[in-house]
């Protein structure tokens, strides 16, 4: 079992518990990391929309 926190924030972006760790599960660890196209990540369990739109609200700021 990790003892990597798994908490609602990913990379300073607070898309939720569930999302986090499915995307921490994948293998992501910054939003560098994350494909060019963030839809790809809907199949993942506990990622969902929302959490896309919030992702690509920090990619166009910068983060």
């Amino acid at each position: 079992m990790s003892t990597e926190d798994r908490g609602p924030v990913f990379d300073g972006v607070r898309i939720g518990r569930p999302a986090t760790g499915a995307l921490i599960d994948a293998g992501y660890r910054t939003i560098a990391d994350l494909p060019e196209r963030l839809e790809e990540l809907l199949p993942l369990h506990g990622f969902g929309p929302r959490a896309i739109e919030l992702l690509a609200q920090a990619r166009r700021a910068g983060r």
